[in-house]
């Protein structure tokens, strides 16, 4: 932990759940998370957790690679860095050069970036884009407290983006119609193929049944798509046992989205990870890497005549 973070009480409430771990003070996150030659694959096998302060940039503008939803300003914040999933396909794996854990315990100073943005303007604010905020709750309380600070802000939507299952921590606050719930969601057979450390397919949607039923307002996140060989029998089938499970009158809206990475990041995941993701033949699309159209528009289209069996065109949003 960063030396100037000791005191803090997030730190301190952070640091009564690892009674027995050792401690390391350190001036600046960087000199462990940004130091050269990691070996990624041997972090992701015990992650280290790192406690910093973020000192600037609390709020970005969202990568046109997401679904803005019809919002103008759609932001996202990191008050934590890397996730605990592990999803051959995160785009984590090449944007940092470390799987080690990043915590920023100053949320004060986010929320007062948000105080100041919402004085010019609404604010759509994705609060889970570089980590599962919803599943590492237990370990840092900040999901809770957005959902506080949603109460009491007409002009701030958050969207929190999670595969968790920790009913838990929604049970135990009230709901706010300010926060979107966004789920993502793959048939079981890409979840055991591409992500096997998240909860299974049917915890999931038991979970998401919990959270509408106490109010909550829950998108569904079909996202992203991933070609196999038996694609279109796999996607049929969850699609199916999808909206059998969960009405469709009660999901605000669905997004979906094909596989697609910014071609940097793609670039040195390559270098380190040899998997089905990482050595498919995509193509170069706005400064990404998707699949080619024909395979891109096949995914697409199939998929969405398939929800709109069960929900209107206008509540799905692609990209």
């Amino acid at each position: 932990m960063e030396k100037e973070v000791i005191s803090h009480h997030i730190t301190q409430e952070i640091l009564k759940k690892f009674t027995h771990s050792k401690v390391i003070p350190i001036n600046h996150y960087k000199e462990v998370f940004s130091r050269p030659r990691q070996s990624y694959k041997l972090q992701e096998l015990s992650k280290k957790l790192i406690l910093a302060k973020r000192r600037d940039t609390f709020l970005s503008p969202a990568s046109p690679l997401c679904q803005n939803f019809g919002y103008h300003h759609f932001y996202y914040t990191n008050l934590i860095i890397n996730c605990i999933f592990n999803c051959d396909y995160c785009f984590l794996k090449g944007m940092y050069s470390s799987a080690n854990i990043v915590i920023f315990v100053n949320i004060e100073d986010y929320f007062q970036e948000i105080e100041n943005m919402l004085k010019k303007h609404p604010l759509y604010l994705s609060i889970s884009y570089e980590t599962d905020l919803l599943a590492m709750e237990g370990i840092a309380p900040f999901f809770s407290q957005f959902v506080n600070l949603a109460y009491s802000k007409e002009d701030l939507i958050l969207e929190v983006r999670t595969k968790s299952v920790n009913y838990m921590a929604l049970k135990s606050l009230k709901p706010s119609p300010n926060v979107i719930l966004a789920w993502t969601l793959l048939p079981q057979e890409i979840i055991e193929r591409f992500e096997p450390q998240t909860p299974r397919l049917p915890i999931r949607i038991n979970t998401i049944k919990k959270a509408i039923c106490d109010g909550w307002r829950v998108r569904l996140s079909f996202d992203p798509i991933i070609f196999v060989e038996d694609w279109r029998e796999l996607y049929e089938r969850f699609i199916d046992y999808v909206f059998r499970e969960i009405p469709s009158s009660q999901i605000q809206d669905i997004s979906v989205g094909v596989f697609r990475i910014p071609k940097e990041y793609l670039k040195k995941m390559r270098k380190t990870f040899e998997n089905e993701i990482t050595l498919f033949p995509y193509i170069e699309d706005k400064e990404a890497y998707t699949y080619p159209s024909p395979i891109k528009e096949e995914l697409l289209n199939f998929i969405i005549s398939k929800i709109k069996n069960y929900i209107p065109e206008n509540k799905i949003f692609t990209i």
